[in-house]
């Protein structure tokens, strides 16, 4: 079994919703911040948002605060996307994510294969 296992892509109209899904293996990702990348063509990885270990602590990127929501439950990792926009079209990545000590860059270790979120206008 691959260790990140993303679901829940697909296309939806501009202001709808999706929630992606996220199976890893706690035993391989022991005390790691979880969490989610994009990436669309021709553009940079974005961070998107992330999660501690102990779920306490969540982070999002600039761009989707107050419209996406992360979550953990066992051994996944969840995020609710509301009112999403076309510029939100790419292949999401679920991470293992590294934060730097204040908090302003992001990098990733390991990945999923991606799933893709299509919106459209």
């Amino acid at each position: 079994q691959a260790p990140l296992v993303e679901s829940g892509g697909g296309l939806v109209q501009s202001g709808g919703s999706l929630r992606l899904s996220c199976a890893y293996s706690r035993r391989t990702f022991a005390d790691r911040m979880m969490g989610w990348f994009r990436q669309a063509p021709g553009k940079e990885r974005e961070f998107v948002a992330a999660i501690s270990w102990s779920g306490s602590n969540t982070f999002y990127g600039d761009s989707v605060k107050g419209r996406f929501t992360i979550s953990s439950d066992s051994a996944m990792v969840y995020l609710q996307m509301n009112n999403l926009e076309p510029e939100d079209t790419a292949v999401y990545h679920c991470a293992s994510v590294i934060r730097n000590w204040d908090g302003t860059k992001w990098s990733y270790d390991f990945w999923g294969q991606g799933t893709q979120v299509t919106v459209s206008s």
